[in-house]
């Protein structure tokens, strides 16, 4: 009690507080108390924590990887944390590969083609005090050569721009964003490492950021985006973001003008592929975010209850629910679908010709919604061809159905137009036929043709032909002068046959040519 009060009076914490770590208490959980089932855990996963801690390196499956796992679900990706550097990674693997700037990382591939697997290998990195960092006055770009020999730097408003700073695991446990995001499991002890109260949180369904919110918001803008694709994926489990980590996130808004726009792009997808695009849309709007983020997904969203782009992002959680892969061309697509069916349509109204006014339009859409972003090239050429495939759909005689259903990207756009019926914009009969066209053998084929080309034979048929309208009407042929000439037959003073063949006018005198005229 005397040394308290003596403490006191000089300024010094108590002991008891003096004592409390700073990068939180490391508690090691066994599997009796969290209750992962090993069975739901990447054998892969396993394979690179068993090879680094083989090697005397220590080594976890780390992130949202065992959140997943204490509720009990099957992880999609899964990362590993070790005190190894990436050097020291890379050598233990026969294929894998050394990435990023900002944070280096290492990719241990398995597989190849489609079916390959990546792991995700990062360095347990230092908690550092960010003041400290070395600044820089622009971005990535424009400071790629100041930040080339730099480990640890940030912009001008406090944006970390390289963190490569290696530390020991209680201080990278401090530096990730959320608690529930940043426990340890080692498949070999199946004992789970908690530095922050992770385990509780996610008992309580709490999303609740390590740290100053605001700063932490600063340091990486992009953990606001990180936030809204949280609780989107958590919220059916009950999950809700704690008010002190939600109150700073549109304050905060502002700070993504400083990311760069490959990046944002990036995040968009994450929010929009991972299973709960609809979901992430209403996180969106209830957290007060639905504008501002990025421009693409601002139109995203307002687009959202449009039927065509709503089937579209439902469509996309479903193959996501089902194992099934996405592509963002055809998500991105659908929801710009739009803008080039408007500007195609008012090019033909200029006179423009189908293909180039459908091209043009495309350009247009892709400078004015997308812009200069990483991967473009192959993501438009994929859009283009879904888009440019539409008008072709209509065409289903000749040798046109036979080459559609041949193209790499045919699936794509049939599903596209197969998504355009369901909301009533195409014919419901078009969407069936070009169903049994494409799983149909060559002869079923041939009468499928055969019947739309007969179809329209009896359209054809049945049209009304076009009344022809006289080029002129002479004055002796007007309905009056029928009727005087009926009058005149009945008498018996007039010919049988009125003649209408018109005479030529004779080159002579205007005496002559009045003659001519009374004789005939």
């Amino acid at each position: 009690m005397i040394k308290t009060i003596i403490d006191k009076l000089l300024g010094k914490e108590p002991a008891s507080r003096s004592r409390k770590p700073r990068f939180g208490k490391r508690e090691e959980v066994p599997a009796s108390v969290h209750g992962i089932d090993l069975q739901l855990v990447d054998p892969r996963a396993i394979d690179v924590v068993r090879t680094l801690k083989d090697e005397g390196y220590e080594a976890y499956v780390v992130g949202g990887a065992v959140r997943d796992l204490l509720l009990g679900l099957r992880p999609k990706d899964f990362d590993v944390a070790t005190n190894a550097t990436p050097e020291q990674v890379k050598h233990l693997f026969r294929r894998a590969f050394i990435i990023g700037k900002r944070f280096r990382i290492v990719h241990v591939v398995y597989g190849r083609g489609r079916e390959h697997e990546v792991i995700e290998v990062s360095t347990f990195r230092a908690f550092l005090d960010n003041s400290l960092a070395e600044q820089v006055s622009g971005n990535e770009r424009t400071s790629k050569l100041a930040l080339a020999h730099m480990k640890h730097a940030v912009d001008a408003s406090g944006r970390v721009l390289r963190d490569n700073v290696w530390g020991p695991q209680d201080q990278d446990a401090t530096r990730r964003d959320f608690t529930v995001n940043a426990m340890y499991y080692d498949p070999e002890t199946q004992v789970v490492v908690d530095f922050h109260k992770g385990i509780q949180d996610a008992q309580k369904r709490v999303l609740r950021m390590i740290g100053d919110p605001t700063t932490r918001y600063r340091e990486d803008p992009v953990r606001i985006i990180r936030a809204v694709r949280f609780a989107a994926k958590l919220s059916p489990l009950g999950f809700k973001i704690e008010p002190k980590t939600a109150k700073p996130l549109v304050e905060s808004e502002h700070l993504l003008k400083d990311v760069p726009q490959s990046r944002l792009f990036d995040e968009m997808l994450k929010l929009l592929q991972t299973g709960h695009a609809l979901a992430s849309i209403e996180q969106l709007k209830k957290l007060g975010l639905a504008k501002g983020i990025y421009p693409l997904l601002d139109v995203v969203v307002e687009r959202a209850e449009h039927p065509f782009v709503k089937a579209a992002l439902a469509d996309t959680d479903r193959r996501v629910g089902e194992g099934k892969p996405v592509a963002p061309s055809f998500m991105l697509a659908c929801v710009l679908w739009q803008d080039v069916k408007n500007g195609w349509e008012q090019r033909l109204k200029k006179g423009f010709h189908a293909f180039p006014a459908l091209n043009e339009a495309i350009d247009e859409v892709f400078d004015q919604r997308i812009g200069d972003v990483s991967g473009r090239g192959k993501l438009a050429a994929d859009m283009r061809e879904i888009w440019i495939m539409q008008p072709r759909f209509d065409k289903r005689t000749g040798a046109t159905p036979f080459g559609m259903v041949l193209q790499a990207r045919f699936r794509a756009g049939f599903d596209f137009m197969r998504l355009r019926a369901d909301v009533g914009e195409v014919e419901e009969a078009l969407a069936e036929w070009w169903q049994e066209f494409q799983t149909a053998d060559d002869a079923r084929r041939e009468d499928l043709v055969a019947q739309v080309r007969e179809e329209q034979r009896q359209k054809q048929k049945t049209a009304q032909p076009a009344r022809r309208v006289p080029r002129k009407v002479e004055a002796a042929e007007s309905p009056l002068d029928d009727m005087a000439a009926q009058s005149t037959n009945e008498l018996g003073d007039a010919p049988t046959k009125k003649r209408r063949r018109r005479r030529r006018k004779p080159a002579g005198s205007g005496e002559a040519a009045a003659a001519d005229s009374s004789q005939a």
